[in-house]
């Protein structure tokens, strides 16, 4: 049987001490002021002879498993896929591994996922809540687990949280509407008690009102989450009918259904709607017409979630709540 390889084996070979190895390899190098030369020497040297960690007495030694856990909403968002990349590229830097579980909106899994990941013992848990998932959040403080919530909050709740700020996003997309020349604008949401989609609400409203135009709110329309489809070519119908001559969509997943109905009803983007979405999504590139949509930093969302949630495990005192700035990407779905 080959000869296990172990930190010793390391040291000899570099010709340093067991200790000075396993700050390198533990990702303590620069805490324990570690020259770069050696550190590197000590990384190729692990990785010449084959080195493996045996996990189990790491974790015992340490008392961490070196792992996070991540809950997305749903694992068909082009959010869950852009964020997911980016938490585990930088876990990765850490030396962290990410165990990853989708709750499909639904607060039952969530909690469920949530017990799974707490009794697997991971290190920490990085969140997308859903509704009614506000007492599983304060269990967590309670029992002082450390997490961070990304995309999503609950005012109510102190908790760590990074995320786009949904108001002012929403606010410049209708905005940039107004300013290409419509007056009858629609918006169509989802149905909820969300933070981050009732700010886009807001962020409507709050834009019509600044530039004369609060009566518009009767152009708001609601879908129900379970029934997208039907409800979004309602919708559309409904603000077509009604004269609206542009619509903002509050996330992609609204605006492909939107788009496809519209097209279906051979009206013209820019020409007979204009069109703005909060998210952007592949199949905008797909479409005649390119598509102005806000973008979220999902690589910093990620990034910055990961490093909180490290500073929390680390047993820093962290108080974040971070909303960025989205990108706006101009298209032509507004006669730009």
């Amino acid at each position: 049987m080959k000869k296990k390889i172990a930190l010793k084996d390391i040291a000899q070979h570099v010709g340093v001490s067991t200790a000075l190895v396993s700050y390198v390899l533990n990702g303590r190098a620069e805490e324990k002021r570690v020259g770069k030369e050696i550190a590197e020497k000590i990384r190729e040297a692990a990785d010449t002879l084959n080195y493996r960690p045996n996990q189990i007495a790491k974790s015992l030694k340490t008392n961490r498993t070196n792992t996070v856990g991540l809950i997305v909403a749903d694992i068909n968002y082009r959010f869950t896929s852009g964020v997911t990349r980016a938490i585990e590229a930088e876990a990765g830097k850490n030396n962290y591994t990410v165990i990853l579980g989708s709750s499909d909106e639904d607060h039952s899994k969530f909690a469920e996922l949530v017990n799974v990941l707490v009794n697997r013992q991971v290190d920490g848990l990085i969140l997308v809540p859903v509704e009614k998932s506000e007492s599983q959040i304060e269990w967590l403080k309670k029992h002082e687990i450390p997490f961070v919530l990304i995309d999503r909050n609950f005012p109510g709740i102190q908790a760590n949280h990074i995320a786009v700020d949904n108001f002012r996003t929403a606010y410049q997309c209708t905005q940039h509407l107004i300013k290409t020349g419509h007056k009858k604008i629609g918006f169509i949401n989802y149905k909820t008690t969300l933070y981050h989609l009732r700010e886009r609400d807001r962020g409507y409203f709050q834009a019509l009102e600044d530039h004369g135009l609060k009566n518009n709110s009767k152009f708001k329309k609601e879908i129900r989450e379970k029934h997208v489809q039907e409800d979004v070519l309602r919708s559309v119908q409904e603000l077509v009918a009604q004269g609206c001559d542009g619509i903002f969509f509050a996330t992609d997943i609204i605006a492909i259904n939107g788009l496809k109905y519209i097209n279906g009803m051979q009206l013209r983007v820019p020409e007979d709607l204009a069109i703005v979405s909060f998210d952007e999504a592949e199949a905008f590139e797909l479409f005649y017409c390119p598509i102005t949509h806000a973008r979220q930093p999902l690589e910093e969302i990620g990034k910055i979630a990961v490093n909180t949630l490290m500073d929390i495990i680390n047993h820093n005192q962290v108080n974040r709540q971070i909303y960025l700035e989205a990108g706006f990407v101009l298209g032509r779905s507004c006669g730009e």
